[in-house]
C-alpha cells in the first residue's frame, strides 16, 4: 500500500481512525466528558495531545441546547489564534463516532496541580499568571463567547510557571440570550457564579466570578469558600463574606486583594463588568507583593 492509500485508508466517509494516524504514547487522562492522550501523528511525526470525548455526555450535553446551531467545541478552539490559548490543529469524528481535538502537546503542570502542591514556582510569578490568565479570557469573551468552566485545572502553565495557556472548551456557549438562560447549570462547582447554581440569567461575569476564584486560591491555596464536589457546594457560594487573600497571603497588595475580591461578588452588578475592567484595575501593579 503506497503512503497515500495508508492515510485515505485512516478516514471513512469523513471520519478518521485515530488508533491507525496516531501512536499512543502514554495512558489516558480521564477528565469529566473526555479522556486525553499524548500522541504520535504518524503522518506529520509531531507529538500532540489527543482529546476524545465521550459520545453519550457530549451528547447529554448537546441535548441541553436542543434546537439550537451550537458550534462544536472543536470548531470554537480551532477559532483561536493567540499564545495564551492552546493551538487547535485538527478536529473531527472518529470512526467510533466520537468528536476529536488534536492540539499542540503541552509539557509542563496545571495550573491546578502547582496550587495543591502549595509549588514555590509560583513566587513571584502570580502576577504575570492571572494576568495572562486574565487576557486569554479577554480573547475568548472578546469573540462573543462566555467559557464556562475557567478553572485552574484549564490552565496548563511552563514548567517554569512563568507563563500559561487556557485549554478546554467543552462547555464553552456563544454570549447569546438562547444560550443563558435559567437552568444551565454547567462548569466545576466549586468556581461556579451565585447565578449559574440559582438557576438565574447568566452572563460572562461568571466567567470574571470563575476566575476570581482562581486567582484566590492562587494566592490562598485555599478556596473563599467550603470545598464541595458537586452543585449543592456551590450555593453557599456569596452567601457570605469571603475572607480577604490578605488572611492567607499576608504579603499582597491590598489594591489586588481588593480586585480579587470584587470578581467574586455575589451580585454580578457588583462585579468588574468585563475582564477588560479588572484588567486596567490591576494595571499598576508591578508586583503581588505590597512591599515589593
Amino acid at each position: 500500500m503506497g503512503i497515500g492509500n495508508f492515510f485515505k485508508s485512516m478516514i471513512e466517509g469523513g471520519k478518521v481512525d485515530v488508533q491507525k494516524r496516531y501512536q499512543f504514547m502514554r495512558e489516558a487522562v480521564s477528565g469529566t466528558m473526555s479522556e486525553f492522550y499524548m500522541a504520535r501523528d504518524r503522518q506529520t511525526e509531531q507529538i500532540v495531545g489527543l482529546k476524545i470525548l465521550d459520545r453519550n455526555k457530549t451528547q447529554s450535553l448537546e441535548a441541553r441546547f436542543k434546537g439550537l446551531d451550537k458550534p462544536s467545541e472543536g470548531k470554537i478552539a480551532s477559532s483561536f489564534n493567540h499564545p495564551l490559548i492552546v493551538t487547535t490543529l485538527q478536529y473531527g469524528v472518529t470512526t467510533n463516532d466520537e468528536q476529536f481535538i488534536v492540539m499542540e502537546f503541552l509539557d509542563g503542570p496545571g495550573l491546578n496541580s502547582l496550587i495543591v502542591g502549595k509549588s514555590p514556582l509560583l513566587d513571584g510569578n502570580r502576577l504575570t499568571l492571572l494576568r495572562q490568565m486574565s487576557e486569554a479570557l479577554k480573547v475568548v469573551h472578546d469573540a462573543g463567547y462566555i467559557h464556562r468552566d475557567i478553572c485552574p485545572r484549564n490552565f496548563v502553565c511552563a514548567k517554569d510557571a512563568t507563563s500559561l495557556k487556557l485549554i478546554d472548551f467543552g462547555l464553552t456557549v456563544p454570549a447569546e440570550r438562547s444560550y443563558m438562560q435559567p437552568g444551565i447549570r454547567t462548569g466545576t462547582p466549586n468556581y461556579m457564579a451565585p447565578e449559574v447554581v440559582r438557576r438565574k440569567v447568566t452572563d460572562k461575569r461568571l466567567d470574571i466570578f470563575a476566575l476570581g476564584v482562581s486567582i484566590y486560591e492562587m494566592f490562598a491555596f485555599d478556596l473563599p469558600w467550603a470545598r464541595g464536589s458537586d452543585g449543592l457546594a456551590a450555593m453557599s457560594h456569596g452567601a457570605s463574606k469571603p475572607k480577604p487573600v490578605a488572611e492567607h497571603y499576608p504579603k499582597i497588595d491590598p489594591r489586588l486583594d481588593a480586585a480579587i475580591l470584587k470578581c467574586i461578588e455575589n451580585d454580578p452588578d457588583e462585579r468588574y463588568q468585563s475582564v477588560d475592567d479588572f484588567l486596567k484595575a490591576i494595571r499598576q501593579l508591578k508586583s503581588e507583593d505590597a512591599a515589593a
